[in-house]
């Protein structure tokens, strides 16, 4: 079951078309990757799901209702452009930001704790905003996202000045929240993110949907029936139906090559010539990265 349904929505200012009938589905429980360049229609589409602002045209549903101010309490949102009191002390302000999500102050003390525990900032209660890192204000944001157990995320550049270990402990907390329950859009730029992360994607590109899906079915269907060859000594294949892309000298007599299988052969037609001519050591498909996808596809829409 989906637990978010945007359909064909758009949206325009002034001459500008930020959105252009987009249409995704979020299942339930999943990671779900909001993906494009700068200025494709991301935020803007994630604006009209928290209710910033209206969609001209197209519909959005929660959990089958259609998207109305109650549903405001069901969603978590990390802006990319963080929004603290700087003057505050860190714990009376997650208490105020808690109870404004219909917190008791009670409960809202208790959970605040787990989560500083968690992150490891059980000492900040009474530290002030101003006097924290760019990274410690955004542990502090985060606790202010999840505390009321939303039941639908939405991350915009959630690992933002963080540090490698930092950025670890939110991808695992995040990937905590799905266990339990939670559904997570994720929209980034950083795209080892969304290959260790997202169950599922969306590539929007000059305010359109340009591709959809399972990450596992998207980097399957752009597969090109290549294979990365690590073998010993240097390699000529004179076969019609290989093609040698590329080759490299790694060390001693050890070298990988690039082979395009052009038919419609198994890989194991292409693995029996190999060992007719060399020592073969690894022999595996190259998969492409997300990355090179959404590069792929960018440049195809130009």
């Amino acid at each position: 079951m989906n637990i978010l349904e945007v359909n064909h929505v758009s949206k325009s200012y002034a001459q500008h078309q930020a959105l252009s009938d987009v249409s995704i589905n979020i299942p339930k429980q999943t990671i779900f990757g909001l993906l494009g360049p700068n200025g494709a229609g991301k935020t803007t589409l994630i604006r009209i799901i928290t209710q910033i602002i209206e969609a001209d045209q197209g519909e959005v549903f929660i959990n089958g209702e259609k998207l109305n101010p109650r549903h405001i309490g069901v969603i978590g949102y990390l802006p990319e452009e963080r929004g603290l009191y700087k003057k505050m002390k860190v714990g009376e302000q997650l208490l105020y930001l808690a109870q404004l999500k219909d917190l008791s102050k009670a409960e809202a003390k208790a959970r605040i704790k787990i989560w500083f525990k968690k992150l490891d900032i059980e000492g900040w209660w009474n530290k002030n905003i101003e006097d924290l890192s760019k990274g410690m204000q955004q542990k502090v944001q985060f606790v202010a996202t999840v505390i009321h157990e939303p039941a639908l995320l939405i991350l915009d550049e959630p690992f933002s000045g963080f540090d490698p270990i930092n950025a670890n402990l939110i991808k695992d907390e995040i990937l905590e929240l799905r266990e339990k329950g939670s559904t997570i859009i994720f929209s980034t730029h950083r795209m080892e993110s969304v290959e260790e992360l997202c169950d599922h994607l969306a590539l929007i590109h000059k305010s359109k949907k340009i591709l959809d899906g399972a990450t596992k079915d998207i980097k399957n269907a752009y597969k090109a029936n290549t294979f990365n060859v690590e073998h010993t000594g240097d390699l000529t294949l004179q076969h019609p139906l290989f093609e040698q892309l590329q080759k490299q000298h790694l060390e001693d007599h050890t070298y990988r090559s690039v082979i395009k299988i052009l038919s419609t052969d198994s890989p194991n037609r292409l693995l029996q010539e190999l060992i007719g001519l060399t020592e073969v050591h690894s022999f595996q498909e190259k998969i492409p990265s997300i990355n090179e996808i959404f590069i792929s596809k960018v440049q195809e829409e130009k």
